[in-house]
């Protein structure tokens, strides 16, 4: 129930859909029943139990209104008496039918009003569940990602919230047009006998136990066809970006078969899930229509013997009216079904969306003013859970000066420079831009000021200029071009198809490392901002294409604070300074001369690249 209302909470404002809902559904409900009320007079008129003399003595005078049922009563009793003593019993016929084809026409086009409502709600609600997902997936820090499958956050971003829309949200106009039917219908059960009402009343909870016990091993299963599936999306995501690793080492067997046990599961799982389902609507059925025999020997005992309040038409009318209760009980029992596998999967929904991320602003916090000074660590230190993986780091970057990292894999150089645009926090420690502790300003701010080029490319299945002119909606053609230009990708990209409007393809694979690392330069050049982050940015480019990159790199490192991190030292010979990082600590430091002279780390590191 409490995963239920936290979707429902996604409703607001709910002044948009309830107030018109609920009338249009207690007008249909109420036009429903009149069309079963209406089937006494026409049993009398048809078999003969009302003529002109008891016309006579019905209702001669017409009521006055009040908010009561006897009203409502007294007022088609007054009508239907001055049609019979006016047009006799085929007149008094033909009214019955008009009249019931009006209401029906009525019952028919509220509900028609109530269902667009609840297609209203139902998108709302959908794509507000969605756009939360989607943004607190966004606000994650990094370390999120690689505790999550890719696969299990694409289910809960697709299928999870598919299912909570067809299983959950659908099911709103069963959890409040059904129940407020039932009142209706019981209502007038009662007004006609309340004998056989309470009679009723006993027996209809069994049934509502069975049903209760089959919706809770149904959420158990949904809960484990969830997760099946999320692993089968998994496979699937790394089978398409790992298919040229399969297919050299043969793999696919391999894979197939894995992938095969994984849906033969899930298939097993969605088995039972449906049989158990699709037993829910048919016991439920059987055990209404006990109920019902169980009433019709009953109050038939009662009317034979003379022992009841109704007369037979009425007593007729009643079973009827009891036959219609099962309806909305049986879409209930349905919904009940049905929805446990909605709540399995707004479970799953809402856990991302309580995900507190680790990385967010400060309540007060500002926006970083311009880089002006330096940046400076101060006794940072910083680790994944119980691993430890920088200690003690202290150094400075003034600005325009270029730093290097270097060190052996794991060292903890990328790690260091993530520190820096807060994509993680120091656990301990400061860093500060020009003085202030870059954690009490905005992220948005922090980021702004910094530039990024990483050893993968990430580039979007989009054209060259959109992604060239990531994020800066504003870009002219003449600016991406200039920036091409500084990059060295102007001259490769006019010999695409379509140069700058050519699509590259999922992650840039149309082209070649070199050429999408270009492109990532000169998204950067475009951005043009003060502070320069290059992890690894030539480290798997061939020989020619790294001096390509390595001059479009100068061209974007001039009058820049640059961060670059490097395998290749060569790449960071002319640095202003070069840290030597190794088990997390720096311990070495100076120009690239100043660490030749000495038989450290760094030298022997440079030696093993000259005689490699």
């Amino acid at each position: 129930m409490k995963t239920y209302l936290r979707i429902l909470q996604f409703a607001k404002p709910y002044s948009r859909f309830v107030p018109l809902y609920t009338i249009y559904t207690v007008l249909g409900i109420i036009f429903g029943i009149f069309n079963f009320t209406l089937i006494i007079p026409l049993l009398n008129v048809l078999f003969a139990q009302v003529g002109t003399e008891e016309a006579a003595t019905m209702i001669t005078q017409r009521p006055e209104f009040s908010f009561d049922l006897s009203f409502f009563t007294d007022f088609f009793n007054y009508y239907f008496g001055q049609v019979i003593l006016e047009h006799g019993r085929e007149g008094a016929l033909l009214f019955v039918c008009v009249v019931v084809i009006i209401s029906i026409f009525l019952a028919n086009l509220f509900r028609y009003l109530a269902f667009r409502i609840v297609g209203e709600l139902r998108a709302h609600v959908v794509k507000k569940m969605r756009h939360a997902v989607y943004q607190r997936v966004t606000e994650m820090h990094l370390g999120y990602f690689s505790n999550e499958r890719k696969g299990d956050l694409m289910t809960r971003l697709t299928v999870d919230i598919q299912e909570v829309e067809s299983s959950v949200v659908s099911t709103l106009t069963v959890v409040v047009r059904e129940p407020i039917a039932i009142i209706a219908f019981f209502t007038v059960l009662f007004t006609m006998s309340v004998k056989l009402t309470l009679f009723t009343l006993i027996l209809l909870p069994l049934s509502g136990g069975v049903i209760a016990g089959i919706s809770k091993r149904l959420k158990r299963k949904a809960q484990q066809g969830q997760d099946s599936l999320s692993f089968i999306l998994t496979i699937i995501d790394e089978t398409l970006s790992g298919m040229r690793v399969i297919k050299a080492f043969n793999a696919e067997p391999f894979i197939l078969n894995k992938f095969h046990n994984q849906n033969d599961r899930y298939a097993r799982i969605q088995r039972s899930i449906a049989h158990k389902r699709d037993l829910a609507s048919p016991l439920s059925e059987f055990l209404g229509v006990t109920v019902v025999a169980g009433l019709l020997y009953y109050g038939g005992n009662l009317v034979l013997n003379q022992q009841s309040e109704l007369s037979p038409a009425e007593f007729i009318t009643y079973i009827i009216l009891f036959s219609q209760v099962l309806v909305p009980a049986k879409a209930m029992s349905a919904s009940f079904s049905n929805i446990q596998r909605g709540l399995v999967s707004g479970d799953r929904v809402l856990q991302v969306i309580d995900t507190d991320p680790q990385i967010k602003n400060k309540p007060n916090a500002k926006e970083l003013p311009e880089f002006k000074h330096q940046i400076e660590f101060i006794d940072v230190n910083f680790g994944y859970g119980n691993k430890t993986v920088l200690k003690d780091i202290n150094f400075t970057i003034e600005k325009g000066k270029t730093v290097a990292l270097v060190g052996p894999s794991g060292g903890g150089k990328s790690t260091l420079a993530d520190l820096i645009p807060r994509f993680y926090d120091p656990t301990a420690g400061a860093i500060l831009i020009d003085g202030h502790d870059i954690r009490n300003y905005t992220m948005e701010s922090v980021r702004d000021k910094m530039g990024v080029v990483t050893q993968e490319s990430i580039l979007f299945n989009d054209t060259i200029f959109s992604n060239i002119a990531f994020n800066k909606t504003d870009a002219t053609m003449e600016e991406v071009i200039a920036a091409a230009k500084i990059a060295n990708a102007h001259d490769f990209i006019m010999n695409t198809e379509n140069g700058y409007e050519t699509v590259i393809g999922d992650r840039g694979s149309k082209l070649s490392g070199g050429q999408r690392q270009r492109l990532s330069i000169a998204r950067a050049i475009l951005k043009n901002p003060p502070i320069l982050i290059l992890d690894e940015a030539t480290s798997a480019l061939d020989t020619e294409s790294e001096k390509l990159v390595q001059e479009a790199l100068t061209n974007l490192m001039k009058n820049r604070t640059s961060i670059v991190i490097a395998h290749r030292l060569s790449t960071i010979q002319h640095a202003d300074e070069i840290l030597v990082l190794q088990e997390g600590r720096i311990i070495e430091r100076g120009t690239h001369e100043e660490l030749q002279q000495h038989s450290g780390l760094y030298a022997k590191l440079t030696q093993m690249q000259l005689t490699a």
